[in-house]
């Protein structure tokens, strides 16, 4: 399975933030969407970085409440790790453990066409070793 697939599955749809933004308001966003991290960016298209939950933490341990007043540009992770629509599962996997990451913009000639989460990896790799399962169930109940 590939990142192809992750997006045909859950769509393309990616939320995003503009760099300025205050991080009370990101913090409202990621709530209200239901979701563990924003892409920043100021047309949709350029990565400029990410911001995730613990982006939020991090900060809020480091300068206690007033953090929420810093804009996202100040909180964000800037080395962005991407993927593209045909890497595979297992790139994905090994990419997120090694820098111990939960989200993946998709690029394509340098604009965010898709993110990838965790959970889409982990829904996607479930669903291979289901198949593979239902293969092998169906390969030795035929006899042979």
């Amino acid at each position: 399975m590939r990142v192809s697939d992750l997006i045909r599955g859950k769509g393309d749809w990616v939320a995003t933030i503009p760099p300025d933004t205050l991080v009370a308001e990101a913090v409202a966003a990621l709530s209200d969407r239901g979701i563990g991290a924003l892409v920043v960016s100021s047309d949709g298209s350029t990565i400029l970085g990410i911001v995730s939950e613990r982006d939020v933490v991090r900060s809020l341990a480091e300068r206690g409440p007033v953090a929420l007043d810093a804009t996202v540009a100040q909180i964000m992770t800037t080395e962005v790790r991407t993927c593209v629509r045909e890497d595979g599962i297992g790139r994905l996997m090994a990419q997120m453990t090694e820098h111990r990451i939960r989200h993946l913009p998709v690029v394509e000639n340098g604009a965010l066409r898709g993110l990838v989460s965790i959970g889409d990896v982990v829904k996607g790799r479930l669903s291979e070793l289901e198949a593979e399962t239902q293969h092998l169930t169906d390969y030795i109940s035929s006899g042979r």
